[in-house]
């Protein structure tokens, strides 16, 4: 525990959302949900003026709309957020060189090891700062909270939001807390909390006078005695920067159960690529794969294989999915499906090739006849000849109005505002779905106007602006993938 709060805790509020308010002149100050937008989607984010309806993150999107029906649901952009994300981590790396990310909006900035004074003042000038710093950087807002170690400097920022710095002074913790829910403290989840509750304890101030033996008995030698450290307030842990990911992974959940099981295996292989995909950009290999099968009835199913050594090459991911799915029972429906590669390594080893070749050999010198002609019908369509999915949210351009955002679509039809981050709320107008002027577009920066706009590709402007027009609205032309 450090005698002054030089841990920093930095939250951005509601990120997504906010993200998708800036970026969206005519929502801002209006309830929006990012998150899966299908029947079966959940909530990701909520906007403050959504929370105000009881709509949280992880709630399924089917309950939001009934307490909201007004509310803009949007699908996510991670395009958009990784890119406001880099600049607010650079904010904070400028800062100290221990920083610890938790996620895109979320981190930890270990101030003293910034040569920031240890000192009260200090550490609340470097805070409000920040705060500044990043609204002008993002035009978004963050809230911080300082302490003198983790847990509680991410408990003041919690007490900070939205949009605000609590600084918790060293020797005022056990005060602070006393009061609090124990389901404050890290490690306390819905099952710890009702183990809890059953022997009286239901505050942070009974878990610290029920003593470090009582919580032993009841959660075991090490969670009992972490948990009552924790409630007196005491917490050593480090900011540690760069943290090592143990696993990455990526799944999907369909409206409608797959029951074909040609589908299952084509929704399985393109999540291993996505799942590669993501692997290399992270610059990692990995020799364990996962997948996950969620059923119809819920039931959910794992399944992984470990390969010979570390790899990041697709077919090799592939066909160890395509391999565990033959060992689970799809009949009755898959609801989800998830791919993930953990044991992860900085090198693949080379050998692997050989073995992809070695099984691919396995595998066609077992087959006795050639593949069913209705496989072969059943191969995913050219990616070009796939109808035209456009999600509400998503970033579009056209090429007479410029840049816009899907308000939604279906019966062939897609609607769009335009409107950019620094022009006023946009019109709305209606297209058909396979219009060929309009395509998927790239998010553009939420502050600094139109002259912030950078492309290797020449901008994609309104006819009324290219003629010297007074439209505010302009856009990019490089096109990306909707998924």
């Amino acid at each position: 525990m450090r005698s002054a709060p030089t841990i920093l805790h930095l939250d951005m509020d509601a990120f997504y959302a906010a993200c998708e308010q800036a970026a969206k002149p005519s929502l801002r100050g209006k309830p929006v949900v990012v998150g899966g937008i299908g029947p079966r989607g959940v909530v990701a984010t909520a906007s403050y003026e959504a929370r105000v309806f009881g709509i949280r993150s992880a709630m399924p999107t089917a309950q939001a709309r009934r307490l909201c029906p007004n509310a803009a649901y949007l699908h996510p952009r991670f395009l958009l957020y990784r890119q406001v994300s880099d600049a607010v981590m650079e904010l904070l790396r400028a800062l100290s060189p221990l920083v610890e990310p938790l996620s895109l909006d979320e981190a930890f900035v270990d101030l003293e090891a910034g040569g920031v004074a240890a000192e009260t003042s200090a550490v609340r000038a470097v805070g409000e700062k920040l705060r500044r710093d990043i609204r002008e950087a993002t035009g978004l807002t963050g809230s911080v909270g300082l302490a003198g170690a983790k847990m509680l400097a991410k408990i003041a920022s919690e007490a900070a939001k939205p949009d605000g710095l609590v600084v918790i002074e060293p020797g005022t913790e056990r005060e602070l807390l006393g009061p609090m829910t124990v389901r404050t403290l890290p490690g306390v989840g819905p099952a710890t909390a009702e183990a809890l509750r059953r022997a009286g304890i239901t505050t942070v101030a009974e878990t610290a006078e029920a003593g470090e033996a009582e919580l032993v008995r009841l959660l075991g030698k090490a969670h009992g005695a972490g948990l009552y450290a924790m409630a007196l307030g005491q917490d050593d842990r480090p900011v540690v920067a760069d943290r090592d990911a143990k696993s990455v992974s990526v799944e999907d959940t369909f409206e409608v159960d797959l029951t074909d099981r040609t589908r299952v295996r084509t929704e399985l292989v393109r999540l291993a690529d996505r799942c590669v995909h993501r692997l290399r950009e992270a610059g990692r290999s990995g020799r364990t794969v996962v997948i996950k099968v969620r059923n119809y009835d819920f039931s959910t199913l794992t399944r992984s294989e470990t390969l010979r050594g570390p790899t990041d090459d697709p077919g090799v991911v592939r066909e160890a999915a395509v391999r565990l799915l033959e060992t689970v029972d799809t009949t009755g429906g898959v609801r989800l499906l998830g791919v993930g590669v953990s044991g992860l390594a900085d090198f693949t080893q080379e050998d692997l090739f050989a073995q992809l070749a070695t099984e691919r050999e396995a595998a066609e010198t077992a087959q006795a006849a050639p593949e069913p002609a209705a496989d072969d019908a059943s191969e995913p369509e050219p990616e070009e000849a796939r109808p035209r999915r456009w999600h509400p949210g998503l970033d579009v351009v056209h090429d007479e109005y410029g840049a816009g955002w899907v308000q939604g679509s279906g019966v062939g039809r897609v609607t769009v505002r335009f409107e950019t981050p620094w022009s006023a709320p946009g019109r709305v107008r209606t297209f058909a779905v396979e219009d060929p002027a309009l395509r998927p577009g790239e998010p553009l920066p939420l502050v600094g106007g139109p002259e912030a706009v950078q492309s290797s590709d020449p901008a994609i402007l309104p006819k009324s602006l290219s003629a010297g027009g007074g439209d505010d609205t302009e856009s990019v032309g490089e096109e990306i993938s909707s998924r």
